[in-house]
């Protein structure tokens, strides 16, 4: 397949593949990223009433998003520092397409909010269930590597989505080192009793504020 290098396009022609693609292995880089700064500020709100640092990556956001849909992902600020943090990995190629459709939608969301937050400089449910949104998103793709956006577009068109992450879009039998034992699930289930136990037997023990075991903080922190 003959390289095009042009400056407005989405996704990348790479040898063995029929339809533009990107690297999977960058974009949940980028994705942890975003999700690492998006985290931070909210807390910030959070626990100290502080939008500062939330405005400026709401801004950061929407920029990198119109990047991504509007001019070509290769010039995406995060996703190059996605790609060089995993440089020396083998890509994963998945389908641009369906990146493109999740992305329109990460757009949108930023989109709300740098208009409530930035433009209106207000805060409101709105904004609280979009930044949850997009939380929601940006963890489901760095730490699982599930693209929630993509499966969405799967959903729709589901004769034209090729190369999805994790090669989801290919129906096939799971392999034994994917498969579930009933062992399994009850260690899962021994887990949530484990944690009810605890929280049951040692709950006035865990509220205690641990003190300053080397006198660090002085004695007015330990009160």
């Amino acid at each position: 397949m003959k390289k095009t290098n042009r400056l407005i396009k989405f996704g990348e022609d790479v040898e063995g593949y029929s339809i533009p693609v990107l690297n999977e292995r960058e974009i949940r880089a980028s994705a942890g990223i975003l999700f690492l700064f998006v985290f931070f500020s909210l807390m910030l709100i959070m626990f100290k009433g502080n939008f500062l640092l939330v405005k400026y990556v709401i801004t950061v956001f929407l920029l990198d998003f119109i990047i991504r849909v509007f001019i070509n992902p290769k010039y995406s600020p995060t996703l190059i520092i996605g790609r060089l943090i995993v440089r020396n990995q083998v890509p994963e190629y998945v389908g641009a397409a369906q990146k493109k459709f999740a992305w329109i939608i990460g757009l949108v969301l930023s989109a709300t909010m740098f208009t409530f937050l930035v433009v209106v400089n207000a805060f409101s449910p709105i904004t609280g269930i979009t930044c949850l949104i997009c939380l929601v998103f940006l963890f489901f793709e760095s730490a699982f590597g599930i693209c929630l956006g993509c499966i969405v577009y799967k959903m729709i068109y589901k004769e034209k989505a090729q190369y999805c992450p994790g090669e989801v879009c290919n129906k096939k039998s799971k392999q034994d080192i994917q498969k579930t034992s009933p062992v399994q699930v009850l260690m899962v289930l021994a887990l949530i009793v484990f944690i009810f136990l605890i929280g049951f037997l040692f709950n006035n023990q865990f509220n205690k504020r641990p003190y300053d075991l080397f006198g660090i903080y002085g004695s007015s922190q330990t009160k």
